[in-house]
């Protein structure tokens, strides 16, 4: 195991973490899925790609990895909501929904450390399922 950059052993290294320059525990880590990732809403298939990204975030907590798919490889068209959101390691974020119901949020000009989310959604994990493999 690689040591962080506090130099412990026993800690996994955050190389490549975007930190938020007012709160240093706020941060988040973006790494690509090298497999295929499948987006369900029920049985209806809503999107599919090999280029998926998996967000890890830790701020007031560690939040639960979210999945990011570009926006090429969604199927239906997705529905603007009313809805926005700031995150100061993002930017701000947009809703969309599916059928009626909010199901994906987007950063449509995140913010400089965040550029690689442009042009992909990622998915409420209640409201989706998601598969990783073939």
């Amino acid at each position: 195991m690689q040591g962080s950059e506090s130099g412990d052993a026993n800690v996994p290294s955050l190389e490549g973490a975007i930190r938020n320059p007012n709160n240093p525990n706020h941060f988040m880590v973006i790494r690509p899925i090298r497999r295929a990732v499948s987006v369900h809403v029920g049985d209806t298939l809503i999107a599919q790609t090999h280029d998926a990204l998996r967000v890890l975030e830790m701020g007031k907590s560690l939040y639960d990895p979210a999945i990011y798919i570009p926006a090429s490889d969604i199927i239906p068209s997705l529905e603007p909501v009313d809805k926005s959101t700031h995150c100061p390691l993002k930017g701000d974020a947009s809703y969309v929904s599916f059928n009626g119901n909010e199901i994906a949020w987007t950063y449509d000009r995140p913010l400089e450390g965040s550029r690689q989310l442009a042009g992909h959604f990622a998915f409420w994990p209640d409201k989706v399922r998601i598969t990783e493999g073939d």
